[in-house]
């Protein structure tokens, strides 16, 4: 039986946005938002990295990124720092240390909740389509189905 791919992409997208409202709902209890959180996850995975790169595993534009990251320094969370040339690096301060390991904690829960329907079976073979997919990692390695704190971000919905 071959999909429609119309019903798939839009499947594939509410589940993404019923995810992502979780998610920013729940880190709501921490005190931070999906997409800060993704920053800081980036950061964290980044040391040092440029807003050009951070905003590209962010998925945002270079100006949304600089505007967010500019509110989480506000905020005590992220250290900028001049780099080589023109270049600004980043860090996490330990304030934005705590924010993201409680965001981890807070991510596990609501994705665990989000993927229950599926048992460990099929959130596997889910995960390996989707790497295929996006034209990443073979999806029969051994660790697909295991969770990667440094993996890419979540995006957010802008």
């Amino acid at each position: 039986m071959d999909a429609d791919v119309q019903v798939l992409g839009r499947a594939v997208k509410q589940a993404q946005y019923r995810q992502h409202r979780a998610l920013d709902s729940a880190l709501g209890e921490v005190g931070t938002t999906l997409a800060q959180w993704d920053a800081l996850r980036a950061i964290s995975g980044r040391p040092g990295a440029s807003a050009r790169e951070l905003a590209a595993v962010t998925f945002q534009s270079e100006q949304a990124f600089g505007a967010l990251v500019g509110r989480l320094a506000a905020q005590g969370l992220v250290e900028r720092r001049p780099g080589h040339g023109r270049r600004i690096e980043h860090r996490l301060t330990p304030t934005g240390e705590q924010t993201l390991t409680a965001g981890h904690q807070v991510s596990e829960r609501v994705l665990e909740e989000c993927f229950s329907p599926l048992p460990a079976a099929d959130r596997a073979a889910l995960l390996g389509l989707l790497r295929q997919l996006n034209g990443e990692a073979s999806p029969h390695q051994s660790d697909d189905a295991s969770p990667r704190r440094d993996a890419e971000p979540l995006g957010q919905d802008r």
